[in-house]
């Protein structure tokens, strides 16, 4: 989601990765590492990884069970010039009068789907995943790393 346009379906690339499992220090598994940045405006080069957080939404408020298929939500973190990313109007328009300038979601947001491990099996998601979404971002404010930039 950008922070002045409408949601839309991209293509999140991603690029192979070797990650070590923690029980066997001798064996590693195949793995994506995810390129939410690419979509990202005004976020800091050459970081990768380390410009961006994620978000997991494994449930929606009041349910019994987690979702079959969670989603993962990347947000920028770290701008090219230090300044705070812009609130997302998109988030900010889906909140109306339940948004907080504090918890607000800055720039742009990217929300992937996913099943069993959120980096190396993303699914495609569909415009009917748009009103899950939308549920959970009317509710729920940006992580507090998000909203309150470190100086």
């Amino acid at each position: 989601m950008k922070p002045g346009r409408q949601p839309s379906l991209v293509q999140l690339m991603t690029s192979p990765m070797m990650s070590t499992s923690h029980h066997a220090t001798y064996s590693s598994v195949p793995s994506r590492m995810p390129h939410p940045e690419v979509y990202m405006d005004y976020i800091a080069e050459g970081l990768g990884s380390r410009a961006w957080k994620y978000h997991l939404v494994e449930a929606l408020d009041g349910m019994n069970r987690k979702f079959t298929n969670p989603y993962i939500i990347f947000y920028p973190v770290i701008s090219r010039d230090g300044m705070p990313f812009p609130v997302n109007k998109s988030i900010r328009e889906i909140q109306g009068r339940c948004f907080q300038e504090d918890e607000a979601w800055r720039g742009n947001i990217v929300i992937a789907k996913y099943r069993d491990n959120p980096f190396s099996s993303m699914m495609d998601a569909s415009m009917a995943d748009f009103a899950i979404l939308r549920n959970y971002l009317m509710t729920h404010g940006a992580p507090s790393k998000v909203s309150s930039p470190k100086w």
